[in-house]
């Protein structure tokens, strides 16, 4: 009988737990509705905040992420054909390695090169100012052949600047302590520039690694966020990256090579350097006009008024070309902007992130015209219904 009694107790237990439970359960469901928006509401709030901490703490490498997000887009493509002929157990570290080094010395192996030449000039450079402060800065051949203007022109200088008691004055400024400032200064520039680089470097060698991962990731995310649009968006990103990149710097390229070319036939001191400082500069607005003028200004100290004005009248047709028709198809083309949004997207962005802004300014441009265009496609079919 005890043990009866024990049986029907021990299986009682359990229906009344069950019992209890189930009024547990029904509880919390009629309250899961309101608990589960708090909980959102609360998951949102924490990740905002944690995102902001977050950009905070990496504000200082905001560009060096960007830089490497940009080149990790425009290099994509050659990386995965090399990927693919890659063997498999040099594809997850090595060939990413080997393709960021690769990378670095293309923005490096310039820098040094220019660096390596103003070194050799510096000499020179000091001895014409200590030559100008004896003897002075006889007037140039050039000043006497200028229309209108050379007989003025030629005697303002020989005014002040032909004597060297006069010339001296306009170097008197060019002291040690000036020059020390100034290296300091640049010293402290080019430390900011290398803790950059390096970053952009580090950044885009995990890129490559996790590149597959993380657009998987973000596809996902974007299609969460904004929906079936999300992964059009992110194409279309995608796509104003490559296009910026070819427009901005393949243009730019081949305005260095023919104006290079036309350097070398006026005669153009150091036409080579010239020409690749002009394809650098033909990459931001208004860069190549500074460059082939200066060009035309050397001829000008040689004596060469022909050459000048060949050489900028080059330049102004290789000019209008490029950034007038050439880029605008290459970009407007690919990205579905029109002119003058490309225009507006450059130069802003320039003028609000420097040189980032070239590639950042149209790849916004592009995401703000597809969502407008979506609003209103979308607008009359709301209508008419």
């Amino acid at each position: 009988m005890g043990e009866a009694r024990v049986n029907v107790d021990m299986q009682g237990t359990p229906d009344a737990a069950g019992g209890e439970t189930d009024d547990l359960l029904a509880s919390q469901r009629s309250e899961q509705p309101g608990a589960t928006r708090a909980q959102g509401l609360a998951r949102v709030v924490f990740a905002a905040a944690l995102f902001s901490v977050c950009v905070w703490l990496l504000w200082r490498f905001m560009p060096a992420l960007a830089w490497a997000a940009i080149i990790s887009i425009a290099t994509w493509p050659l990386f995965r054909k090399l990927q693919a002929r890659c063997p498999a157990n040099l594809r997850k570290v090595a060939l990413p390695a080997v393709f960021t080094l690769g990378i670095g010395m293309v923005f490096v192996a310039p820098i040094i090169f220019l660096g390596l030449w103003i070194s050799r000039e510096a000499q020179s450079a000091y001895s014409w100012v200590d030559q100008v402060r004896q003897h002075g800065l006889p007037v140039p051949d050039w000043a006497l052949q200028l229309p209108l203007l050379g007989s003025s022109l030629a005697n303002w200088w020989h005014e002040n600047l032909e004597r060297p008691e006069d010339a001296a004055a306009l170097v008197r400024g060019l002291n040690q302590h000036d020059v020390v400032a100034f290296g300091q200064s640049f010293g402290g520039h080019v430390g900011a520039i290398l803790l950059t680089f390096t970053v952009t470097l580090l950044t885009l060698f995990f890129l490559f690694k996790d590149g597959e991962a993380l657009s998987a990731s973000l596809e996902f995310m974007s299609e969460r966020v904004f929906g079936p649009r999300g992964k059009l968006l992110s194409l279309q990103l995608v796509a104003s990256v490559h296009a910026t990149v070819d427009g901005l710097v393949f243009v730019g390229i081949g305005e260095g090579i023919v104006l290079a070319i036309g350097y070398y036939i006026a005669g153009v001191p150091q036409a080579t350097l010239l020409g690749i400082v002009t394809a650098i500069g033909a990459i931001i607005p208004f860069g190549a006009f500074v460059m082939f003028s200066t060009a035309s200004l050397l001829l000008i100290f040689k004596g060469s008024m022909v050459g000048a004005v060949v050489i900028f009248l080059l330049g102004l047709v290789v000019l209008i070309v490029a950034d007038h028709v050439v880029r605008p198809l290459v970009i407007g083309n690919a990205t579905r902007l029109p002119f003058l949004l490309v225009l507006l997207g450059i130069i802003g962005g320039v003028e609000t992130c420097g040189l980032l802004g070239l590639f950042l300014g149209p790849a916004l441009m592009t995401v703000v015209v597809d969502l407008w265009r979506e609003a209103t496609l979308a607008a009359p079919k709301r209508a008419a219904k």
